[in-house]
Parts: structure tokens; C-alpha cells; sequence
């Protein structure tokens, strides 16, 4: 066995392993650590297969980034593991349903899976010579596929807005702070002084 083939084997069990640790893991600080796992076993992975780009931004975006802040929720939070034990065995029987349709979903899709032979030597973005691979998927990014680039940020723009103005309620029983109200208010009409005497109560 080669040392890439070693390599391989290693991340990809690793990947699937952390991946089923995750979800059964009783404790959510230990369901994150085991995510974070996963992600570094796939920028291995990521590596074997010449995207050092997409590798390193797997490992400062997911695991520096997202994974750290669902950790640090995670334990800021007050979770109470007793009620999280029972809300998972009252829904447990659905869980398990749905889980059977779904490997039966791909059990389906990937009973009648063929590959192609010209699909084999496809590739989206081939490399030239003296250009490195960060260098050739910015050039098709931002170059060839430009305006569709743009489009999903557009897009993941507008679904952002959404969320947001769904999601933005004013409760009017919540007393507000009026900023520009305090600062242009007049202080002639807004103080009354009182001239209290000594044992007079106002």
C-alpha cells in the first residue's frame, strides 16, 4: 500500500467515524469536538486531491471560525441534559423513520449509479502549466463564471434580508430607547424644580 492510499484510507474513515460520532454523541461539547474532527479529516482529504485552496479554507473558515463559535455557544449556554435525554426519546421513533427513508433514498440512488468513461476525463477548470490551483479557480470564478459568482451572492444576499425582516418584530409592550428625542428635547420643559421645605414631603 502507497502512502497516498494510506493517507486516504485514514482521512476517510476518520471523516465518516468523527461524522457518526457526531450524531450520536450524548454531550453537545463532545458532538462539536468531533465535528471539528471531520472537517480537518476533509482538508486532508481536500489535499490529496491537489484543492490546497479549498483545504485551507475549510480549516480557517469551518474550524476556526463556525465550529469554534457552535462550541463556545454550546457551552455559554445552560443546557439541561435530563430534558434534552427525554425530548430525544419522545422523538426518537420519528428519528429512526426518517433515517430509514433516507438510506433507502440512497440506497436507491446509488443501486442504479453508473459512471461514464467521458466523465472520468472531464474537468471543469484544467490546469496550465505554471498556474497553481488557487490561481486557476480564481480565474474561473471571477473570469468565466463571473456573473453566475455574483448572482448567488445575490441571491445570499436577498435570503439574509429575508430572514432578517422576517424575523424583526416590534413588540410594543417593550419600552425603546428614542435617541434623537433625548437630544432634542428642552430642558426648560422637561425639569420642574421643586422647592421642598424642611419636614414638607412633595
Amino acid at each position: 500500500m502507497t502512502v497516498f492510499a494510506f493517507a486516504f484510507y485514514l482521512f476517510a474513515i476518520s471523516v465518516v467515524v468523527s461524522g457518526f460520532m457526531v450524531v450520536v454523541s450524548k454531550n453537545p461539547v463532545h458532538s462539536v469536538l468531533w465535528l471539528i474532527l471531520a472537517f480537518l479529516s476533509a482538508s486532508g482529504l481536500f489535499v490529496l486531491m491537489g484543492a490546497e485552496f479549498v483545504a485551507m479554507l475549510l480549516i480557517i473558515v469551518y474550524v476556526g471560525a463556525v465550529a469554534v463559535l457552535f462550541l463556545f455557544v454550546v457551552m455559554m449556554l445552560d443546557i439541561d441534559f435530563a430534558e434534552l435525554k427525554g425530548e430525544l426519546a419522545r422523538f426518537m421513533p420519528l428519528g429512526l423513520l426518517m433515517g430509514v427513508i433516507m438510506l433507502l433514498m440512497l440506497g436507491m440512488a446509488f443501486g442504479v449509479w453508473k459512471t461514464s468513461e467521458l466523465a472520468m476525463n472531464l474537468r471543469v477548470a484544467p490546469m496550465q502549466d505554471g498556474v497553481s490551483n488557487t490561481e486557476a479557480l480564481g480565474l474561473l470564478l471571477y473570469d468565466k463564471y463571473l456573473f453566475l459568482f455574483q448572482t448567488a451572492g445575490l441571491v445570499l444576499l436577498v435570503a439574509m434580508i429575508g430572514a432578517i425582516l422576517l424575523t424583526l418584530r416590534h413588540r410594543k409592550d417593550v419600552k425603546r430607547q428614542n435617541v434623537l428625542s433625548q437630544m432634542y428635547r428642552d430642558p426648560a420643559k422637561q425639569m420642574e424644580l421643586k422647592d421642598v421645605k424642611p419636614g414638607q414631603g412633595l
